[in-house]
């Protein structure tokens, strides 16, 4: 699930309120001189997700980078680099390096779930894959499971201490500022020039960064659910999430098959919440990973956190109104449960909850406006209580090493193809209409009924293909996007509407 979190409820994770939540000549110069192109020593492997069918055979090697980089001779950790060779004989001197989204993600699991969106790519270009400091075999900066959702202030402020107490690294050190001087040393180390760029979420801001400190080995850069550099990830979290919410709704409403089977849908989650926020109910039902008999709990928390992360993609945002359908009229809670359990997983086992920690309590929650954040998201479906517990959380974490102008938009003319989900819940549109302004060679595209991440959608391969082939947003024919359709509602259990 690529890019899928920047921010979200907690689950198992202490931090999972941090989790609920990833130039032109006259810009800044190289910060970091780049290193001597060395002698990296690959050997075959396999990457992708554990515990689960998508893996892809590639070559793997590491470098090692002091994890304090302002002390060179201090701690060193290893960063975990995996190459997936072009296809060609002689293929194009410039790799594209994918970078994942999070914060928290690493770059050697999330590929494999969206590596049929980059065959045209590879077919000339060598793929990269680093996983970030603090992420996947990166010197990963984990948290210890807990049991219970953090409740009371109290109750966070401990468990985020447990989280520091134990961590495998220094949280200063894994921000996007040092990370991005990570990336640029990977790629003097493997002897690139100049290379393509794509990133993901908050793939995207490490993008960003990229080209505000190595303009001049950037040749081409795609942002894929875009987050600006001087925007606040998690701010308005619960406003996008609502605006998408009223997107599927509003979808139903115009469909008939859709209209016809939950006239009243907007209703029938009014009183779902109001039920639930007062009366969590118990649920039995067969666990969706082994099927097991289980009994859990379901209140308003879990179900938002399941309807948050269900609109990410329009595949799932399509069994919404059944599932809401079932659960306010019928009572039957089963389905929503299943999915929550199945979504929460997904993303505690995906990210790295210290890494994220270490980027959103540097780079973003230090710059909230607080009282207005939560008052602004006190009427959406998720609340203030996600902020309020991440402000909270973050009070107590230490902050880490970022540039002075790391809030400043990025200037840039180096060609930018940024891609937006129509109703994406975290990073809506209106992100990459923001960054363009400052972006002047550069093609915004908004994919029709899509969420967050859309790689794979209909023409959107085929178009990255050709504007890494160019490095030129001119003259793409992108006239086919507007052919992309969200995927057809759930009227029942059955399968989709036609």
């Amino acid at each position: 699930m690529s890019g899928t979190t920047l921010y979200r409820h907690a689950s198992r994770y202490p931090l999972g309120w941090l989790l609920f939540v990833a130039l032109v000549p006259w810009m800044h110069g190289t910060r970091a001189q780049p290193q001597n192109p060395v002698a990296a020593v690959f050997t075959p492997c396999q990457i992708g997700m554990p515990d689960s069918a998508f893996h892809m055979q590639a070559k793997c090697t590491s470098l090692a980078v002091p994890e304090d980089r302002t002390r060179p001779d201090s701690k060193k950790i290893s960063l975990h680099i995996a190459v997936l060779p072009a296809h060609a004989n002689k293929p194009s001197a410039d790799a594209l390096f994918f970078i994942a989204g999070g914060p928290g993600q690493a770059s050697t699991e999330a590929f494999v779930t969206e590596a049929a969106a980059f065959d045209r790519i590879r077919a000339d270009h060598d793929i990269v894959l680093v996983d970030q400091r603090g992420t996947g075999q990166s010197n990963p900066l984990n948290c210890p499971e807990s049991d219970d959702s953090p409740g009371n202030e109290v109750s966070i402020v401990h468990e985020t201490k447990v989280c520091l107490a134990q961590l495998k690294g220094d949280p200063r050190f894994y921000t996007t500022t040092v990370a991005v001087k990570d990336l640029d040393q990977v790629r003097a180390a493997l002897g690139y020039r100049q290379i393509d760029l794509y990133g993901i979420s908050y793939g995207t801001r490490v993008a960003f960064e990229y080209l505000r400190d190595y303009t001049a080995h950037v040749r081409s850069v795609i942002l894929d659910g875009v987050v600006p550099a001087d925007w606040n990830v998690g701010a308005d979290v619960s406003l996008d999430a609502q605006q998408a919410l009223d997107g599927v709704f509003t979808r139903c409403a115009r469909q008939t098959q859709c209209h016809r089977a939950f006239p009243n849908l907007v209703n029938e989650f009014a009183a779902l919440q109001q039920n639930l926020k007062h009366r969590p109910v118990t649920v039995q039902l067969r666990d969706p990973v082994d099927a097991t008999l289980i009994n859990r709990s379901l209140d308003w928390n879990k179900v938002a956190v399941a309807i948050r992360l269900m609109s990410y993609s329009s595949d799932t945002a399509a069994l919404l109104p059944l599932l809401i359908h079932q659960a306010a009229v019928a009572h039957d809670y089963a389905p929503l449960m299943a999915q929550s359990l199945i979504f929460t997983r997904s993303v505690d086992e995906g990210i790295a909850a210290g890494m994220n920690a270490a980027v959103l309590c540097t780079e973003d929650v230090p710059f909230y406006s607080h009282n207005a954040e939560i008052r602004r998201s006190a009427a959406s479906y998720l609340g203030g209580k996600p902020i309020e517990a991440l402000i909270k959380s973050c009070s107590v974490w230490p902050r880490g090493v970022m540039e002075p102008d790391f809030k400043q938009p990025v200037k840039s003319d180096k060609p930018v193809l940024l891609l937006s989900g129509e109703d994406d819940p975290i990073t809506p549109p209106a992100n990459a209409s923001h960054a363009a302004k400052t972006l002047s060679n550069s093609l915004s595209l908004v994919v029709p009924g899509q969420g967050h991440g859309n790689a794979m959608r209909g023409c959107i391969p085929k178009l990255m293909a050709q504007f890494v082939a160019s490095a030129s947003v001119s003259g793409l024919d992108t006239k086919c996007v507007k052919s992309i359709r969200a995927f057809p509602f759930f009227v029942n259990f059955n399968g989709p509407t036609p």
